[in-house]
């Protein structure tokens, strides 16, 4: 085919040529000349180099994918595949096989940036590929281990180009038991038929950080990376128990709290690392998804905690640096508080931001450490030396799941290496703290035994001042509890315990309670279109409307679970209740939620059912029958109100 056929236009016929007139005609300088031949074969020759052009990016793309095929050869044992990877991040996380092959077809696959697979906190789903040729007969089936545990869904698929797709599934939101292998990391058994080419393809999708170390080992190679890794660990959690034992000891010898704290600060980090490595998974709660996935942040928000509590402890923070024993007591109160919302939030919302929040706490411990060491305090050297240690492990670790650094052994494994030296010069540190507390009781009581009674007056009322604020830090953290920390609403358990009593108190007093159960139209389609951010304005906003309306009827109100509300409006019968409710409707539908950019609608379903005095039923009971209402105001269209009869005593 001659491609001057394609870009070549049609010419115009020339109009007749009369002879002997132009010959005769002068030649005009300014007629501009007409076409010639030398265009149609500038076009023909520009046709000719694109398609030359054409032809040698299709022969180097062939030899680009030539060069991708991972070629397995005898003396192969184990390869990372991110050289010879490409991916595609599918944002929405709803390609198939079929669709993802589509997408590699159509050039939307791009190879894995600088070999690194660590890509932070992600939404939708990612795909990889890659390409394998086993040229070893002896070696057919090999082992796919992912490297990082936390990965919550991987579905592997493979297909020999002439044969049928197999598909295995895998991550931590599946039970331990159906791994390949009992393993910490998820692996896989990769069927490599010898010198046939075999696709395989990774779906990865995780509310956590997106880091997928893709690693082919033959069966001998991971016996012994499985064994060397257990090594490490052990070891690693070996100095961790030994320095556990000995704390202890000291601690229920001498009493003091220092050694408390530090165990507490052992154990919470030794979870925090056992939830990472896949340990605890593995070990601990293997037939609990819910739980692999809520340790991460939970384990996090314990171990700075502890972190906090026995750096305030040790450093004197409340005799020598108020200000920053204030800062330390919000910063425990903060991850108290996250922790307890990382029971209810998505994982997605909750892990960032308690990784984010490691930086700041890490740094505030170096920051009071320095401040104490300014003021002369000299065991503060050996705890700053150690917090160099930690806070440089930790700092790599966190950088690795937001991708500010590559994936190396230095940066994942940092965190144990600099964690293990900061125990180990904590324990010197606390036994040389101990040391010079007693010398300095020593030339206390040497020194001035007159003021003996002033001072141990002092430290009672200092002791004493402590204990009041811990009681009145308790006191603020149990109204804390009892509240939901997006909408400020009561909880669900709140108002279990407090609906129960409403409901001895109508049977008392043989007045009548209305129970409303309320939920947010279509609210998912808010946060898949406007995003979570927007979506937790528009709840805040809607339970603030919902208060206004029901808290002057002395209602009952609470954030049951996600965008529903529950309410009690006491002394009232079915039909004022449904009349309340409905002007709660018109309210909501009324009034869009006002956002960043633009109004946001938002409307209710509500349910209704009233409790007579003299009905026997519980708060289970009464739930139910006011949940029902609610389904039968959403089978109805939405944005109504239902109400359910009053129940037969």
């Amino acid at each position: 085919m001659r491609p001057s056929h394609t870009f070549r236009r049609p010419e115009r016929p020339a109009p007749p040529r009369r002879k002997g007139l132009r010959r005769n005609r002068p030649r005009k300088m300014n007629t501009i000349p007409a076409p010639t031949s030398r265009r149609p074969r500038n076009v023909v020759s520009r046709a000719w180099l694109l398609a030359l052009l054409c032809l040698l990016a299709a022969c180097w793309t062939q030899a680009a994918l030539a060069q991708s095929v991972l070629d397995l050869d005898r003396s192969t044992r184990e390869v990372a595949l991110a050289p010879f990877t490409t991916y595609h991040h599918d944002l929405d996380g709803t390609l198939d096989l079929a669709g993802a092959q589509r997408q590699q077809a159509q050039g939307r696959f791009k190879p894995v940036p600088d070999n690194n697979s660590s890509f932070g906190f992600q939404r939708g789903a990612f795909w990889f590929h890659i390409a394998a040729l086993n040229r070893n007969a002896e070696v057919p089936h090999w082992l796919l281990v992912q490297g990082f545990a936390l990965s919550d869904r991987l579905d592997v698929y493979t297909r020999p180009r002439d044969g049928a797709v197999a598909h295995q599934a895998g991550g931590d939101s599946l039970p331990f038991s159906s791994r390949t292998i009992r393993y910490r990391h998820p692996n896989f058994q990769i069927d490599l038929p010898p010198d046939r080419i075999v696709d395989i393809y990774v779906r990865v999708s995780s509310e956590s950080s997106m880091q997928v170390p893709l690693t082919l080992y033959t069966p001998n190679a991971f016996t012994e990376l499985a064994r060397d890794a257990q090594f490490g660990i052990g070891l690693y959690y070996g100095i961790l128990v030994a320095l556990f034992f000995y704390n202890l000891v000291l601690w229920l010898s001498l009493r003091d709290s220092s050694y408390f704290w530090y165990l507490l600060h052992i154990c919470a980090f030794g979870l925090v690392l056992l939830t990472l490595n896949g340990l605890g998974f593995e070990y601990l709660w293997p037939n609990s998804p819910w739980l692999a996935d809520h340790s991460v942040p939970l384990s996090i928000c314990l171990a700075q905690v502890g972190m906090q509590q026995f750096a305030r402890n040790f450093l004197g923070l409340a005799q020598r640096w108020r200000f920053g024993d204030r800062v330390g007591l919000g910063m425990i109160g903060f991850f108290v508080l996250l922790g307890l919302a990382a029971t209810q939030i998505p994982y997605r919302i909750a892990t960032p931001i308690a990784s984010a929040a490691v930086f700041v706490s890490i740094a505030w411990i170096a920051v009071e450490t320095i401040v104490v060491l300014r003021r002369g305090y000299k065991p503060a050297r050996l705890f700053l030396l150690a917090w160099s240690a930690f806070l440089l492990g930790t700092g790599m670790f966190a950088a690795i799941a937001f991708d500010l650094l590559p994936k190396m052994f230095i940066t994942e494994y940092g965190v144990q290496i600099g964690s293990a030296l900061e125990m180990l010069l904590l324990s010197v540190a606390l036994g040389y703290r101990y040391a010079s507390l007693r010398n300095e009781n020593e030339r206390v009581v040497r020194e001035a035994k007159e003021q003996l009674e002033h001072k141990v007056e002092q430290r009672t009322m200092e002791l004493r001042s402590t204990l009041e604020q811990l009681e009145d830090a308790h006191t603020r953290l149990r109204e804390t509890s009892q509240r939901d920390g997006l909408t400020g609403l009561h909880n669900r358990s709140h108002f279990r315990e407090a609906f129960e009593a409403l409901l001895h108190r109508s049977r008392r007093q043989r007045r009548p309670l209305v129970l409303m159960m309320i939920d947010l139209d279509h609210f998912k389609q808010i946060n898949d279109h406007h995003g979570h951010l927007v979506g937790d304005e528009c709840l805040r906003w809607a339970a603030g409307l919902i208060a206004q309306v029901l808290i002057p009827q002395h209602a009952l109100l609470a954030r049951f679970g996600g965008e529903e509300f529950v309410a009690v409006l006491p002394d009232q019968d079915l039909d004022s209740g449904a009349r309340v409710a409905e002007d709660l409707r018109l309210r909501l539908r009324s009034q869009p939620c006002p956002s960043r950019s633009h109004d946001i609608p938002v409307t209710a379903s509500i349910g209704v059912h009233e409790i007579t005095p003299d009905s026997d039923m519980g708060v289970e009971a009464a739930l139910q029958f006011a949940d029902q209402a609610l389904y039968l105001a959403k089978a109805e269209g939405r944005d109504c109100v239902r109400v359910w009869g009053a129940a037969a005593a």
